[in-house]
């Protein structure tokens, strides 16, 4: 049998496979720098909160599960192991409250922007509204809300970024039927995104069950009251309430009969187990 006579590789060929792998080993790099830079982190009472500005943020989401931690759900957290697992699926875990933000800096490791997920909604739109990639569905809020926001949202940026919603019935997550009907909806919606506004940790937890049975959906945002703030169906509170961090009065105040134990007395023991996670902290500082 012939043997086969291998050819060395001429200098010119050395010289394109070298750049070759210059330029592969250089992009391997800045994606690596890129995913540490995106893994930077707060730690607040547990919960890991990526420390990434708005536009970093943006920028870098293609695929994942977006949850928005606030002193409600840190709390909440402390206890509910269900939560937590669902917590535990969450790629991304973005800054909900100013609250947080100034926790951050009392900690030393201040957080670089607040991304509410009231405030996510809109801005991804608004960083995607030329993309034809992106196409958002919207699930939850009252008879009618999803679909308002949607006629808002996609007037508002001029295309129809949104291509569903659905308004689902008090209590959905308890019927296996509607939840499959839910899914087939979105399924059949071809959206990439999928936006749930049904309250914590209700929404959390159904992302967290269902997410896998929705192949064709890219980019999954837990966005709490979203829905019905695009529909115009509940004010916002004004810009300067949310900088000072008490735009949970501002809420109390609008439904008081709903927020009041939420915000007067689940939430309270938050300044306690912060303080002794600074305590903690100062003291390991002293001992190394």
């Amino acid at each position: 049998m012939d043997q086969q006579v291998l050819q060395r590789p001429s200098p010119s060929e050395y010289k394109r496979l070298f750049r070759v792998a210059v330029l592969t080993s250089t992009a391997a790099g800045m994606l690596e720098r890129q995913r540490a830079r995106l893994r930077e982190r707060v730690e607040i009472l547990g919960v890991e909160i990526d420390n990434v500005s708005q536009r970093q943020f943006l920028s870098e989401l293609t695929t994942g599960v977006i949850f928005t931690p606030n002193v409600a759900h840190l709390m909440k957290l402390q206890k509910d192991a269900e939560f937590q697992a669902a917590y535990r699926q969450a790629d991304y875990k973005v800054c909900d409250r100013q609250i947080l933000m100034y926790a951050s800096k009392l900690l030393g490791k201040p957080l670089k922007a607040k991304i509410s997920g009231s405030d996510l909604l809109p801005l991804f739109c608004d960083y995607h509204k030329n993309n034809p990639d992106i196409t958002i569905f919207l699930l939850g809020g009252a008879e009618g809300v999803a679909k308002q926001a949607q006629i808002n949202i996609n007037a508002r940026f001029g295309r129809s970024i949104v291509i569903g919603s659905h308004s689902p019935s008090f209590g959905f997550e308890k019927n296996e039927t509607e939840c499959q009907s839910i899914i087939n909806i979105v399924n059949s919606s071809g959206a990439t995104v999928l936006a749930v506004g049904v309250g914590a940790p209700k929404q959390e937890l159904w992302i967290a069950k269902y997410r896998s049975q929705m192949p064709g959906v890219k980019i999954f945002m837990a966005v709490g009251a979203a829905l019905d703030f695009e529909a115009g169906n509940k004010p916002r509170a004004p810009q300067f309430w949310s900088k000072l961090g008490i735009e949970w009065l501002y809420r109390l105040m609008s439904e008081p009969r709903r927020l009041w134990k939420r915000y007067l007395l689940d939430d309270l023991p938050f300044f306690r187990l912060l303080l002794t996670q600074k305590l903690k902290q100062r003291s390991k500082r002293k001992s190394n």
